[in-house]
């Protein structure tokens, strides 16, 4: 189960975007942290999806800094 989708993504404004970006990361941060400590996660997968979920907020705003238009809206444009 994703924590958040690509498609769902790309419909959130920038300032949404880096919400989500600052939420995930610190999440993610306290999940190292647990398991630095010696101590489990509740959920064995969180780490992977948090990760995935930071990557895919940063790859969507650095595509809207540099232009490039991906997903079902780009498709409807180039179609036109």
């Amino acid at each position: 189960m994703a924590i958040l989708k690509s498609s769902k993504a790309r419909e959130l404004s920038d300032a949404e975007l880096q919400a989500k970006l600052f939420e995930f990361q610190k999440e993610l941060n306290t999940e190292r942290g647990i398991l630095a400590a010696g101590g489990r996660s509740s959920n064995t997968g969180k780490l992977r999806q948090l990760r995935k979920a930071v990557a895919r907020v940063l790859t969507i705003l650095h595509e809207r800094k540099l232009g490039i238009q991906r997903g079902s809206k780009a498709k409807e444009k180039s179609e036109k």
